[in-house]
């Protein structure tokens, strides 16, 4: 039998409407079914505010403008300003190479270990917007990127937006450690001086040279006082022993500071167990996991929390189907071989229970098993909302607002209250 011949694609006019996204807004995947919703075709040039239309109703829908929301992990794309960042690197060498790499290469990934035109994330170019805000932009009293955040953020109805690095969450594994750390500290320069003076409402976690643990403290020395920082992260995708020693400075500076630590998640497609992967949608369920998974078992298993106590810890960008199974099979092979954690002084699900995480993305298919996991980790008090906008999967703040099961009160502690008391806000 013949094979058919594949339906060519018709370009849609801009003004088509197709059932192509849907947002869940806290329903459950077979309730959005079925009442379907009529959204636009995105591409890298659909205004913000027209991407997250169905955010904007749910200000009203969920009477979220009486709420504090702090939106915990959100991502500036970097990239669009990549070339302004490398004029900040301070060794001339690295400098004259970026630009180099700028001007013959890519000018968005020059130097970072990024490879143009793979974006998994994107679908390949199918879910554009993250790779790439290119929408117009007309006020020139600060910096285009600074429109672009407060335009999520008002969208959203978001008071106050942790922004963290997009490109950069990779540098990890960059092969060169002395070129990632001029990276970083160019864009963290780059970034208190251009991106968080332009709103108050927009802060900033500083990623840190985690390769090099002396580094690493010099970074929070000259960056804890910049207006508009509130912390600093690990990116998680790199191979290192928290529980080092050479580490304990570094801890014991940011628990004097009252400056938390985070560790985001990111992909990887070539490590051990994802390089025998052939589709992103697995890369995604479990690299972005086992990367936190590994951090934390060390983390906690080695004592850190009984060695620096008053150091607080966040999880981002790993779900959170993940918190209740660490906590069962910790506390099972710790009761088999206590000799082996011998600084612990309780179950490693109490000192995981201490911990701070971020909702998104949230599993929120099986609302029965939602409602657990936000028990076992005792969410009301340790979640904190995260949208991680722009990235393709993306959450609401509609998301929490919607979840049946949860207490005003513990809605309010979600959605900002958690991440006030936890940064001083």
């Amino acid at each position: 039998m013949a094979r058919p011949h594949a339906r060519r694609p018709v370009k849609a006019a801009p003004t088509e409407r197709r059932h192509r996204m849907t947002q869940l807004d806290g329903r459950s995947p077979a309730a959005a079914r079925v009442v379907p919703r009529e959204t636009q075709e995105i591409t890298k040039f659909t205004d913000t505010r027209e991407v997250l239309a169905n955010a904007r109703r749910d200000i009203s829908r969920y009477g979220l403008d009486d709420y504090f929301i702090v939106d915990v992990d959100a991502h500036h794309v970097e990239s669009e300003s990549w070339t302004e960042v490398i004029e900040y690197i301070d060794n001339p060498v690295i400098r004259y190479n970026a630009r180099q790499s700028a001007a013959n290469q890519s000018p968005k990934v020059a130097m970072t270990h990024s490879t143009p035109g793979l974006n998994w994330q994107d679908a390949m170019g199918r879910i554009p917007h993250q790779s790439g805000l290119k929408e117009e932009v007309d006020d020139a009293s600060v910096h285009r990127d600074v429109t672009l955040v407060r335009r999520a953020m008002d969208s959203m109805g978001i008071d106050v937006q942790v922004v963290f690095p997009q490109l950069l969450l990779q540098i990890g594994n960059h092969p060169y450690p002395d070129v990632a750390q001029e990276l970083l500290h160019a864009y963290t320069t780059w970034m208190v001086e251009t991106i968080l003076p332009g709103d108050d409402r927009i802060k900033a976690f500083v990623a840190l040279p985690f390769e090099d643990p002396a580094a690493s403290l010099r970074t929070v020395e000259e960056f804890a006082d910049a207006p508009g920082v509130l912390g600093f992260m690990v990116t998680s995708q790199r191979h290192a022993g928290v529980y080092r020693s050479a580490y304990f400075p570094l801890y014991r500076e940011l628990e004097r500071r009252g400056m938390p630590l985070a560790f985001h998640a990111g992909p990887r497609r070539n490590d051990t167990w994802s390089s025998t992967m052939n589709r992103f949608l697995s890369v995604h369920a479990l690299s972005f996991v086992t990367c936190n998974m590994a951090h934390l078992t060390n983390w906690v298993i080695n004592g850190i929390p009984e060695r620096f106590p008053g150091l607080k810890v966040i999880w981002v960008e790993s779900g959170l189907a993940w918190v209740p199974f660490m906590m069962q099979r910790l506390d099972h092979s710790y009761l088999m071989r206590q000799s082996e954690a011998p600084l612990l002084r309780k179950l490693p699900s109490d000192y995981i229970r201490d911990m701070y995480f971020t909702a998104q993305p949230m599993e929120a298919d099986d609302l029965t098993l939602l409602e657990s996991t936000f028990r076992a980790m005792d969410a009301e008090n340790q979640l904190l909302y995260s949208s991680d906008w722009p990235h393709w999967d993306f959450d609401t703040p509609g998301r929490i607002a919607g979840l049946p099961f949860l207490t005003e009160t513990a809605r309010r502690n979600i959605l900002g209250e958690n991440a006030r008391k936890l940064f001083g806000l």
